[in-house]
């Protein structure tokens, strides 16, 4: 890096990880001077972490290990021009037409990048204990299962020797697998919903293959132990009510929290943009821009993906979106999209007719075949199968640019499943 501490570039992409790199492939490819800002010593984001295969299926169309993909995405952004800074944390967003992103690190302190468009790529964070209240005391051995990850597959470190993980998230899933491999016994994973909420390969592989019970509609009352976890409480739920004449006891000195991702919106909130409370991300447009002119968003920061691959699709989404809107393209008047019938949210949140659009939802109900249906002003303009929904697992419809023939007016577009 050079010695100027003020640098003016095309865009700034904050967050190093599959959806800043994806999108400042394409930027950079256009031509655009393209900055990538990553606060960990590497780029890669917690791909570096995931050591599992998996990964790439749909976008590479090869399965890879979380660091092949990491790896992957890297090589096409320095490949395409990026500028890319490790161990640099962003402390600011602010302005108006020409975005100022403060930053520092260690090797060169505090550094301003001034930039036509920002793209908002730091991903998330894990809910933890806090986030759902289990009683008890703070003993040593309760850990997100994220951080257990990295403690072991980074660090070298086994947490404990008996586990029980809270929450069936795919990580959670993914770490019962990963520690059954290093000799940790794990007892039991609990879920309070009726349903599992990680991928169906996920609980084959990494539950049923080990013999690892699941226990669904199940309610953690309470971690047990002063110094170490000892055990925890669980009852199972009867139409919504905790049976706790049914409570029973699991031993365990170690505990994994599986309840969750929130995507990490503290900058998105100093740079001007409106939050969605559906998905905890910003409210984006046609353009997946923010509230925030000049400011985009992409990857979990915005909505929690299920499968990388559809991080990296979303990226290059809003890359082209960033080239449109750079080179001067003139925005169309959009319809507003909005979720309707066994439909939690849509990103984005607007349909520009005439243009090749994607939308992403995450689905209330599980669903054995159902059809996903879109309506304007309550007549049905969009039908069609859809095999199998659960609220693991994301949806994608992709409306071509000649869709906008079938609209009768210039009313919301309303998303919703229906079973068959």
């Amino acid at each position: 890096m050079s010695e100027n501490k003020h640098e003016i570039t095309d865009v700034v992409i904050i967050g190093g990880g599959a959806a800043g790199l994806s999108a400042g492939k394409i930027t950079a490819k256009h031509g655009l001077s393209t900055v990538i800002l990553e606060r960990d010593s590497r780029m890669g984001g917690i791909l570096n972490q995931c050591i599992h295969n998996g990964f790439g299926v749909h976008h590479f169309k090869e399965e890879l290990t979380g660091p092949e993909y990491a790896e992957r995405v890297y090589h096409e952004a320095l490949a395409a021009g990026c500028a890319m800074y490790t161990g640099t944390t962003v402390m600011d967003v602010s302005g108006k037409r020409l975005k100022r992103v403060l930053c520092c690190s260690p090797e060169h302190g505090v550094r301003e990048f001034n930039a036509r468009a920002v793209v908002l790529a730091m991903g998330s964070r894990e809910r933890n204990r806090g986030n759902i209240a289990i009683a008890g005391a703070r003993p040593a051995g309760v850990f997100t299962a994220g951080t257990a990850q990295r403690l072991m597959n980074i660090n070298g470190f086994v947490p404990g020797s008996e586990a029980v993980i809270i929450g069936s998230g795919d990580i959670g899933l993914i770490m019962a697998r990963r520690l059954s491999w290093a000799g940790v016994k794990v007892n039991a994973v609990i879920e309070i919903m009726p349903y599992a909420a990680g991928l169906p390969r996920n609980i084959a592989q990494c539950l049923e293959d080990f013999d690892i019970p699941l226990h669904l509609s199940c309610q953690t009352l309470r971690i047990n132990g002063r110094d170490r976890v000892e055990s925890v409480d669980v009852a199972p739920l009867e139409n919504g009510r905790v049976c706790l004449e049914k409570t029973f006891n699991i031993s365990c000195d170690t505990i994994l929290m599986s309840v969750g991702l929130i995507p990490e919106n503290e900058l998105s909130q100093k740079a001007g943009a409106r939050l969605n409370p559906l998905t905890g991300g910003p409210v984006v447009d046609s353009r997946m821009m923010t509230s925030a002119e000049g400011v985009f968003a992409c990857g979990n920061v915005l909505h929690i993906h299920d499968l990388v691959d559809y991080v990296s699709s979303e990226a290059e989404m809003v890359a082209e979106k960033i080239r449109l809107f750079l080179g001067g393209d003139v925005k169309a008047p959009e319809i507003k999209t909005v979720p309707g019938g066994n439909i939690r949210y849509v990103i984005p949140g607007g349909f520009e007719p005439g243009t090749d659009s994607t939308f992403y939802m995450r689905p209330l109900a599980v669903m054995d075949k159902a059809r996903m249906n879109i309506y304007q002003d309550g007549r049905l303009i969009y039908d069609h199968p859809v095999k199998y929904v659960k609220p693991a697992e994301m949806l994608k419809v992709h409306l071509s640019p000649d869709f906008d023939d079938a609209l009768p007016s210039g009313g919301d577009l309303k998303f919703s499943l229906k079973a068959e």
